[in-house]
């Protein structure tokens, strides 16, 4: 069966950002699996790339992941040798979660696949495109308080 929706549809900004989303989340996942890691995974080596060390209750509300899902994720990324946790030290009876220089190695491949995931999403722009669809997806997003930021 072929999805074929209405011209109505296709002319909403709603419709077309989820469609655009749907091909990116897929190119993203196809990506990352071929390197053997799903998006939670590189969320979290992400954040601790950029963001620095964090308990894992921080690093869970940093990136809205749930408690038990992040501790799998946790688990998983420590036995790979990917992070470490290290006794904190403004606070010795907790432990922080950090980037090992491993971990970081393996972000840097994860990054590439990323990126080229991103290139064959715009592939259909031009390179002025490309910019200004960022910026107005940036703009909308923005501009909508609440969950992922804005004013």
């Amino acid at each position: 069966m072929t999805y074929d929706p209405p011209p109505r549809l296709r002319q909403l900004p709603s419709w077309l950002t989820a469609q655009v989303a749907r091909i990116g989340e897929r190119l993203v996942a196809d990506a990352l699996a071929r390197e053997g890691v799903r998006r939670p995974h590189f969320t979290v080596l992400t954040s601790l790339d950029e963001q620095g060390a964090a308990s894992q209750a921080t690093l869970g509300r940093r990136l809205w992941i749930d408690r038990s899902d992040l501790h799998a994720i946790v688990g998983d990324l420590e036995h790979d040798g990917l992070i470490s946790r290290v006794r904190d030290e403004d606070d010795r009876r907790r432990n922080v979660i950090e980037l090992t220089v491993k971990g970081r190695r393996v972000l840097r491949r994860l990054d590439r696949a990323i990126d080229t995931a991103q290139e064959q999403l715009v592939a259909p722009l031009k390179p002025r495109e490309r910019r200004e669809l960022r910026e107005l997806l940036s703009r909308v997003v923005e501009g909508h308080p609440g969950r992922f930021g804005g004013r």
